[in-house]
């Protein structure tokens, strides 16, 4: 089997889609985009305790990239529509973890996301958000609603995990966009220095 990129939350619908690929027999390497100051130690602490019970169901090793991304969020926040905050936000994330599958070697990107969930996870926001990388991106759980994720979580020991209480993430306008278009959210990257970011995130990220 291949070898892939997870990125990781902390949240249900990550460590659903990660069990998934794993019980496929595919290598994988997750990612979490460490969004201090703007959330609390909780999210880094569900994703640590969500890859132990993924480790010990499935006998092998799940490395972790920890990555800062609290300065990208403050460079958006800072000098970019907040209304499609989430998307460009997203775009970073995807390509960070491309850069990470690079280094490792993968051949796919994966997510926890289904639609509509989220204003991020609207098949609008969806192609503007990963129009940013060229590898293919998974999404093991595109077609399942809530419901049925957190029946999963349930039988694969996550859900209480994921369910602990924790600091939501403060970055979140107050009114996401729903829909987008490429030509506004390339505009508003023009705004900052994106691959700067992305360097910097890059040569601080801590392997866990």
């Amino acid at each position: 089997m291949s070898r892939g990129v997870m990125l990781m939350s902390g949240g249900i619908d990550s460590p659903v889609s990660l069990y998934y690929l794993l019980r496929q027999g595919h290598e994988m390497i997750t990612v979490h985009m460490d969004n201090r100051p703007f959330t609390d130690d909780s999210p880094l602490e569900k994703v640590v305790d969500h890859l132990q019970v993924l480790r010990e169901r499935f006998h092998q090793p799940i490395p972790l990239y920890v990555l800062p991304h609290g300065p990208t969020q403050i460079a958006l926040m800072r000098n970019t529509d907040r209304h499609v905050g989430c998307v460009l936000c997203r775009r970073f994330m995807w390509r960070s973890a491309e850069r990470i599958a690079e280094r490792e070697n993968a051949t796919f990107l994966a997510t926890g996301e289904s639609l509509g969930q989220v204003a991020s996870q609207t098949l609008s926001n969806m192609r503007s958000a990963t129009s940013s990388v060229r590898l293919p991106i998974v999404r093991p759980l595109i077609g399942f609603d809530k419901i049925e994720i957190e029946t999963v979580a349930k039988e694969i020991d996550t859900y209480e995990i994921s369910t602990r209480p924790g600091l939501c993430c403060q970055a979140v306008p107050d009114k996401p966009a729903t829909r987008s278009n490429l030509v506004q959210i390339r505009g508003e990257e023009e705004r900052i220095d994106v691959d700067d970011l992305i360097e910097e995130c890059i040569r601080k990220a801590v392997v866990m």
